[in-house]
């Protein structure tokens, strides 16, 4: 793992093989290592760079308030320190957050942008006010937050066959730090509405969504690309895809990246 300091604070991320730049961005209470067993065969042919962002892993959070402008300040620092000028950018659910604003503030960067249960629309006045809730709970009793939250993010049916993984998903969202999970909190609360980048923006996009996934309503989400260019990959479960239908995936992933 590197680091780098931005703005007194230290960054950290992972820097594996050679080729097109791949950037992967984790979601909310997770951390770069979700992206571990992916690694391997991505950096076969590309150069895949992985990023705690403020709040997760080994980076450290910068102020109450962790905008998702904030996140792509310190994805773009972390790029230019790597001298890459263009980059396919993979985010997962915050990770998407992250990786549209990032496409919003430097889009002579992208090459190419994968929505992974992710939504380019901001929060409902009901998901503001779940955000708000959360943000309680979290305050009031951590470690049970942070148990049902990731519980939460697998659909029903996994629950079950899934234990183990979920157990390994609690144990590193359990090294958040509780001004992390607030300052994110807030800054999804707030982020904008960014759907006409899917609509205006030249690249190839892909949206791979989970048709069971709890957090993200499958026929909502999906009609923010009707009538554009971006690809939809469903596959039958939850919110975590990486964990649910890994080699499925691995695959499709793969194959957009080949495509550019």
């Amino acid at each position: 793992m590197n680091h780098i300091q931005y703005k007194n604070t230290t960054i950290s991320y992972t820097d594996t093989g050679k080729g097109t730049a791949i950037v992967l961005l984790h979601g909310f209470l997770e951390n770069q290592k979700m992206w571990n067993t992916f690694i391997p065969a991505f950096s076969k042919k590309n150069r895949v760079i992985t990023i705690d962002l403020l709040g997760h892993g080994a980076t450290e959070c910068m102020g109450y308030v962790h905008t998702m402008e904030n996140n792509a300040d310190i994805v773009h620092a972390v790029l230019t320190h790597l001298r890459i000028r263009k980059a396919i950018l993979v985010g997962h659910s915050m990770g998407g957050y992250v990786a549209l604003a990032l496409a919003e503030l430097f889009p002579e960067m992208i090459k190419g942008l994968v929505l992974l249960n992710s939504t380019s629309r901001a929060d409902s006045d009901e998901r503001k006010a779940n955000r708000d809730r959360a943000i309680k709970a979290v305050k009031q009793s951590y470690s049970n937050f942070i148990s049902l939250s990731i519980a939460n993010l697998f659909s029903e049916e996994n629950r079950q066959r899934l234990q183990q993984e979920i157990e390994n998903v609690k144990k590193e969202a359990l090294q958040t730090p509780l001004q992390g999970i607030v300052a994110s909190l807030e800054g999804m609360k707030i982020r904008m509405d960014r759907e006409v980048l899917l609509h205006l923006t030249p690249y190839p996009k892909m949206l791979i969504l989970g048709q069971k996934d709890p957090v993200l309503a499958y026929e909502d989400t999906k009609a923010q690309i009707a009538e554009t260019e971006v690809q939809l990959v469903t596959f039958p479960d939850g919110h975590m895809s990486h964990i649910e239908n890994e080699t499925d995936l691995k695959n499709v992933l793969l194959k957009f990246f080949k495509g550019l």
